[in-house]
């Protein structure tokens, strides 16, 4: 019975929150509980959580309560696992990290949309938005990457373009600066 309220209860902030960017949740700190787990439950940067509540350090306390920001709608989530999954199927865990990310360091950059959705969506950036294969679902594993990739959000090494220089056809990213190789993809910025 415990679960099933606990699933209704979080499925139902989850569908409140998804139209509302921007909004908060309070979350009681339980025994087990870390800064890290969660962020990765609530898909925020760790970072976000302790500004939100005037942490310098990552010490917690049973009891306490702490304010998680939302940064991105449970819709944006699910279609940036969405993209994810068709950007870097076959490709390490790493690697789809590693995409995610670098769409949220174009919504965080002051050269791209501002948004999950504008970014992905902006004309001739991603390949599967153009052939539609956006719309297959999102694999598990992509899910997860998003996840982290949100936990992390800020950290890393500000990729803001990838490529697979195997089979890509126009190589202008080759003169960027480049970040990291991870499976067949080139990260740069």
């Amino acid at each position: 019975m415990r679960k099933l309220i606990i699933s209704f209860t979080l499925a139902f902030s989850l569908f409140i929150g998804a139209n509302t960017v921007g909004a908060s949740t309070t979350h009681h700190v339980q025994s087990g509980d870390t800064l890290w787990k969660l962020a990765n439950n609530y898909g925020v940067p760790v970072n976000a959580i302790k500004s939100a509540n005037n942490k310098t350090s990552d010490t917690i306390f049973i009891g306490e309560r702490l304010t998680i920001p939302s940064s991105v709608t449970a819709y944006e989530k699910r279609l940036l696992a969405q993209l994810v999954t068709a950007e870097a199927k076959g490709e390490p865990y790493a690697g789809q990290v590693a995409v995610a990310t670098v769409v949220l360091n174009r919504v965080d950059s002051n050269q791209f949309p501002n948004t999950v959705h504008n970014v992905i969506y902006q004309p001739e950036q991603f390949t599967p938005v153009s052939n539609s294969a956006i719309n297959q679902p999102a694999t598990a594993s992509a899910i997860r990457a998003v996840d982290e990739a949100l936990a992390f959000r800020g950290q890393g090494r500000g990729s803001l373009f990838f490529y697979n220089p195997k089979i890509a056809t126009n190589h202008w990213i080759a003169t960027r600066q480049h970040t990291i190789t991870i499976g067949n993809h080139v990260f740069a910025k």
